[in-house]
């Protein structure tokens, strides 16, 4: 008998940007991400919203040497729903950065010589800036002012009220090299380090990052120390990688199921950031930003590596693919609000002649 596949809308495993399947099991205490717990997350979109109405996202990032990781960042908040994006630089160079950007603005910031903000007068500008959350790091020049700049917004006194904010790449650099940190800051953070820059930071919190194990390859001793360092320093936690852990200061975590090498290219990391950063404008909290960020930026990456194998993705191509993401969870979320399932698929344990009704959409990989 000819094998009979079930027809309809829903997903099989080996669909384009389908996640992997994963058959190890997970680290004690870890969730894997799957499509239907992240469809739940998805912001939905009303009908007569406007551009104010989908977020407001502040991007702190890039420099002239570092001019593409503040693109990109922008990019991809855009492409994950934020209604307004606003690029600030340093205002020597805002006449290059508006050439480059179409959708988002620029915002110059105060300096004191050139490239270097002036901390004071550029944290007056941000905070009278209106924003629903900040992305800040990716690109930027390290320096004494930059460092002196995130000191300030992190500890800004508006607890309650101050907006939610991603802490990437020289962001994140600064950080490890400050005692303490994470004491007195009053804005939630999500903080996005790969292994290198979680071991200094783990450094920095005077930890010795030997004793945290392999955390490239050990998912046990990467869900351990995600979640050792997000308790500790009472922030949400997103250790990059193969199989990207996302870890909460309440012992929350969450497994990404991707594995994908053409991911392994520099900028994909300022996609993320953007990613996460234009769904805590949306309102999400800062744990469900950070899970359903990577999931979506995981889900780019296979869609976009389905079409060209494993190597040769560029992180431009990454915020095309981003919508079409989270348009499927979407339609999921929508399935799962209606209680309907589309499609018209047969059940594997429909035999010949069995006269019990159907479900559109029963079976094997009918439902997405």
């Amino acid at each position: 008998m000819t094998d009979r596949r079930p027809v309809g809308f829903g997903r099989r495993d080996g669909e384009p940007g389908a996640p992997p399947t994963i058959t190890t099991p997970l680290p004690e205490g870890a969730v894997l991400l799957d499509d239907e717990s992240m469809a739940l997350l998805v912001p939905e979109r009303a009908k007569r919203g406007h551009k104010g109405s989908f977020g407001k996202l502040l991007v702190i990032a890039g420099s002239l040497d570092y001019a593409g990781a503040a693109l990109l960042v922008s990019r991809a908040a855009g492409r994950t729903g934020a209604g307004l994006v606003t690029l600030a630089v340093p205002e020597s160079l805002q006449p290059l950065f508006a050439a480059k950007v179409v959708e988002a603005t620029t915002m110059a910031l105060p300096e004191d010589d050139v490239e270097e903000v002036d901390p004071d007068p550029a944290l007056a500008k941000v905070l009278d800036h209106e924003h629903d959350a900040l992305v800040i790091g990716p690109g930027l020049r390290p320096s004494l002012a930059a460092a002196d700049l995130l000191r300030l917004l992190l500890t800004a006194p508006e607890e309650g009220t101050a907006g939610p904010v991603v802490l990437d790449a020289e962001a994140l650099r600064t950080l490890a090299s400050a005692d303490g940190w994470w004491e007195g800051v009053t804005r939630p953070c999500v903080l996005t380090p790969h292994a290198g820059e979680f071991a200094r930071l783990r450094a920095g919190s005077g930890h010795d990052p030997a004793e945290d194990g392999d955390l490239t390859e050990d998912d046990g001793a990467r869900v351990r120390a995600a979640s050792a360092a997000a308790a500790e320093w009472r922030q949400v936690v997103v250790l990059k990688g193969a199989r990207t852990v996302i870890a909460a200061p309440d012992g929350s975590v969450g497994v990404a199921p991707f594995e994908n090498p053409a991911m392994a290219s520099g900028g994909t990391g300022d996609v993320l950031a953007g990613t996460v950063g234009g769904l805590l404008a949306q309102g999400l909290a800062p744990f469900d930003a950070a899970r359903l960020g990577v999931y979506l930026h995981g889900l780019a990456g296979e869609l976009v590596s389905e079409r060209i194998g494993d190597a040769g993705m560029l992180a431009g191509d990454l915020p095309e693919a981003l919508p079409m993401g989270r348009k499927r969870l979407a339609e999921i979320a929508e399935r799962q609000r209606s209680g309907k399932r589309l499609g018209f698929g047969v059940r594997a344990a429909d035999a010949p002649g069995d006269t019990r009704a159907t479900t559109p959409g029963d079976g094997d990989g009918a439902s997405a």
